[in-house]
């Protein structure tokens, strides 16, 4: 009777074991997911590399405008306009690049002439890099003279002689009076030229044989021409 009871309950036993171990299986089967794969399938995948923040385009149009400083910028803030033009170059006439005419940057000659009678010319020549004024007319001092000869106020130009570099200008000195009232004269065998403002002299050489002078010496203004000198 005992061993009859117990029977049933074993095979009841047994059958529970191999229903869950059928369980089992089926849930470590293909077409069964399991719950942590199934939560991290559910989630969107995260990189690990952070994302770079977006350049906006007024940064970016920042960074690369010339002429102005930004972060990385290289620009000075000026702007590259036209190359300017080449300054003029000065006006040697204008009055603050002249100089007057002195001993030390002119050279002179005295030759005597055919026509006028008892006249001869004086030649200058700036011999200077800027123009040069001749104030007023030639100082004449001939050898042992006591006094310079007066000027002739008829030869006076209406405008300062002035000569660029190289160039030459004129006067006239009338050496004795041809009917001889100028006494009974000397000669001269040696000239010096003054200038006007200035103390210093230039010697000016006279032919070998000399000048012959007398009390009637007079001088002309400082001209332009050969001609506006002797006549």
């Amino acid at each position: 009777m005992r061993a009859s009871v117990r029977r049933p309950r074993l095979l009841a036993a047994a059958s529970l074991a191999i229903a869950a171990l059928a369980l089992t299986a089926c849930d470590k089967g293909e077409g069964v997911r399991e719950e942590g794969a199934a939560s991290q399938a559910a989630e969107p995948a995260q990189s690990s590399t952070p994302e770079k923040p977006a350049t906006t385009p007024d940064a970016s149009a920042a960074s690369k405008a010339p002429g102005q400083k930004g972060i990385g910028g290289t620009g000075t803030g000026k702007g590259s306009g036209r190359a300017s033009a080449p300054a003029a170059p000065a006006d040697p006439n204008a009055p603050a690049n002249r100089v007057p005419c002195t001993a030390d940057n002119t050279r002179i000659t005295a030759a005597p002439v055919s026509r006028p009678l008892n006249h001869m010319l004086l030649t200058i020549t700036n011999t200077g890099s800027k123009m040069c004024d001749l104030t007023g007319y030639p100082i004449v001092k001939f050898e042992g003279a006591q006094s310079v000869p007066p000027v002739m106020e008829a030869t006076k130009p209406q405008a300062v002689t002035s000569l660029a570099p190289g160039k030459q200008g004129y006067a006239a000195v009338i050496l004795s009076a041809g009917d001889g009232s100028g006494g009974e004269g000397r000669t001269a065998q040696s000239l010096e030229i003054g200038f006007q403002g200035s103390d210093k002299m230039a010697e000016a050489a006279l032919q070998a044989k000399g000048v012959h002078i007398d009390d009637s010496l007079r001088v002309s203004y400082w001209v332009t021409t050969i001609e506006d000198a002797l006549s």
